[in-house]
């Protein structure tokens, strides 16, 4: 049988300097022993997994709801693609894959139902209240929400995690929290970042076009879809409409995951990076595109926030969204016996407040619209 030193010694061998090793982890909030054969961010990553908040993702919107269509993606089909970016990425760099992975499982376990939308008419809704944030929600899931061990609540993961999953920053999220101080996360943790946004670009780009939201005639401003479009329409001469989107998605992937790899090697060396505490005390992020891939990625965010999320479709779902989100939590508030019992026992413990926004942003869309249903349409079963 493998032993966790087994596991230490292999990083040791295989990890880079500035990497983050699983025996140097600041632990956990609650002591726990040591696996035998599992490091502590193997088990943080199957701990997310298994969680309910985790599962729930299969039912929660990217950018369509989920009865629109089986092959748009969902947040547990972008979970899983950033994941397995991350990895890829955090390999070619001698990071610890592991650490990157659970970041990447737990980074939107609390996104509401209906995406950005759901988030933002719960934070208006909590105003006075504290606020809703996802990345904070996605923290209070795993340290709070989840409730499955009898000695804590939560999942009782790694400070590293814990961190990675407080610290996420891109261009639709910065929180910020005292607990973990200012200084920079893990490269594990900024790997999650660029991760995150490539893959949302690349699949808000796929379900687009596949929707005919996009127009791939369209996409011709666009500088890396472009160059691989010509590319590839080259070498295959007769190649079909959509075998040729998959393979511009799939190019635009990976080049962006190349120009991150080795901009960030170059960051490495430029900066002098050679142990994780010279990562943390670095104040600014180490891990980046380069300056060109910078411009290239700015170029195709704005054509994507131009013609996908303001199209009139999107903007429809939002609104609606909105309505079944505040309606929802207007009538819990107003009569807190529309709970489940299971949920008002909870009172005792929680702000009315709280505990509602705790339970609407848990919700899956297709619960959130079902729920809508029992509450105001007066020939559904309640």
């Amino acid at each position: 049988m493998h032993t966790p030193l087994d596991a230490y010694e292999y990083e040791s061998k295989r990890l880079a300097p500035y990497a983050m090793h699983s025996r140097d982890t600041k632990g956990r909030r609650h002591s726990e022993p040591e696996h035998p054969y599992r490091t502590a961010f193997q088990r943080d990553r199957d701990r997310i997994i298994h969680c309910s908040a985790f599962r729930r993702l299969e039912y929660k919107t990217q950018v369509f709801v989920y009865h629109e269509g089986d092959y748009y993606r969902t947040r547990l089909t972008h979970t899983l693609e950033v994941a397995q970016i991350s990895r890829s990425a955090a390999r070619a760099l001698g990071l610890n894959e592991d650490l990157s992975e659970a970041i990447s499982l737990a980074h939107d376990l609390g996104h509401s139902p209906f995406g950005h939308s759901g988030e933002k008419i719960l934070n208006e809704l909590m105003k006075g209240h504290g606020g809703f944030e996802h990345n904070k929600q996605s923290l209070r899931i795993v340290d709070h929400i989840e409730n499955r061990y009898p000695e804590f609540r939560g999942l009782n993961l790694t400070y590293e995690v814990r961190e990675g999953i407080a610290k996420h920053k891109t261009e639709y999220d910065d929180p910020a929290f005292e607990e973990f101080g200012t200084s920079s996360p893990t490269l594990e943790a900024q790997i999650v970042d660029y991760s995150d946004a490539i893959a949302y670009n690349s699949h808000d780009l796929d379900d687009g076009v596949t929707s005919e939201m996009i127009d791939m005639e369209s996409l011709k401003e666009v500088k890396i879809w472009e160059e691989n479009y010509r590319r590839i329409k080259q070498e295959f001469n007769n190649i079909s409409s959509n075998i040729l989107k998959y393979q511009v998605v799939r190019a635009i992937i990976n080049q962006q995951v190349t120009d991150l790899v080795e901009q960030t090697k170059e960051n490495i060396k430029k900066y002098g990076i050679r142990s994780i505490a010279d990562v943390k005390n670095f104040s600014e992020r180490i891990v980046s595109f380069s300056k060109d891939m910078k411009l290239r990625d700015r170029e195709l965010k704005d054509f994507l926030k131009k013609n996908m999320y303001n199209h009139y479709r999107v903007k429809r779902m939002e609104d609606k969204a909105g309505r079944f989100i505040k309606e929802l939590f207007d009538a819990y508030l107003g009569k807190v016996e529309l709970l489940p019992p299971n949920v008002q026992k909870d009172l005792k413990i929680e702000k009315k407040e709280r505990l509602i926004c705790d339970y609407i942003a848990g919700m899956t869309d297709r619960f959130a619209i079902q729920e809508y249903k029992k509450l105001f349409d007066p020939y559904e079963r309640v």
